[in-house]
């Protein structure tokens, strides 16, 4: 696969093949502006959950039958979550898509996935479920007050230097946050740790049902060790941490290091 504008030349069967979900829902706008820019280089396949499954962790649905919704030419919904939606977009055969992708992209999430978020994220499972089937997996997040268009730009061209890199014998799963301003570096980092502020509100219903809110105020403070997304956030860069699917599988590691060395080498050339 050749680099450059050579790509946006080719027939849909020479174009790389994505998947695209998220757990923000079907037709949320970070999902909008990612399918575009992802569109300029490759074919894009989305199948998104037909409604919001935020935190929804990396649940596969087995207790109920699922259903999808054909919304237009490779336009799914599915009323699952976004591994559902992966496990059918690399499972469901010709029925669903005319191979088996090359990449999934799950994002533009509205809101970041940063630290331990990360085995809460939908988003994030999402992408982790591609890895788990032999396909690599990149999740990309977004903080509120982001440039949306701008954002899924940037992560487009991530996701195109991935799949020069990357080696489809090592299933990787990268996971991205791109801040709302800042120099929007790229780097290379490790989970860093969120303190939320946690607590259970008890209610009543006016029948007299007892019923809860689980969850507090959001986040209190950040931990701002070096080199973790956390540090790299409120220093205004995007952070790249490889998600290992095993423990000490360093793998990914290489692979973000020469995507950031290929993105430098981008950024120079067009300066």
């Amino acid at each position: 696969m050749s680099h450059g504008n050579d790509v946006f030349m080719m027939d849909d069967d020479a174009r790389p093949l994505l998947l695209v979900t998220n757990d923000d829902g079907y037709g949320a706008p970070g999902l909008e502006a990612m399918v575009a820019a992802l569109e300029a280089w490759a074919t894009v396949l989305v199948i998104a959950p037909s409604h919001e499954k935020s935190a929804c962790s990396h649940q596969l649905t087995l207790g109920r039958p699922l259903q999808r919704k054909k919304l237009g030419p490779h336009r799914y919904w599915v009323d699952g979550t976004p591994a559902d939606c992966v496990y059918l977009g690399l499972l469901g055969g010709e029925r669903v898509s005319p191979r088996i992708p090359d990449l999934v992209v799950s994002g533009l999430n509205a809101g970041l996935n940063l630290g331990l978020d990360t085995y809460y994220s939908g988003t994030v499972a999402g992408a982790r479920e591609a890895a788990m089937r032999g396909v690599p997996g990149m999740a990309v997040s977004a903080e509120p007050g982001a440039d949306g268009k701008r954002a899924a730009h940037l992560s487009s061209r991530l996701a195109w230097h991935f799949l020069q890199i990357f080696d489809r014998a090592e299933p990787v799963v990268l996971n991205v946050n791109i801040p709302a301003r800042g120099s929007w570096e790229l780097r290379h980092t490790r989970l860093g740790r969120r303190v939320y502020g946690e607590g259970i509100e008890f209610r009543r219903s006016p029948r007299g049902r007892e019923y809860f809110w689980i969850g507090g105020a959001g986040v209190m403070k950040d931990e701002c060790t070096p080199g973790t997304d956390t540090r790299a956030l409120h220093e205004g860069a995007i952070g790249v941490t490889n998600l290992p699917l095993t423990p000490f599988d360093s793998r990914g590691d290489d692979i973000i290091d020469r995507m950031i060395r290929a993105w430098q080498a981008e950024q120079r050339s067009e300066r």
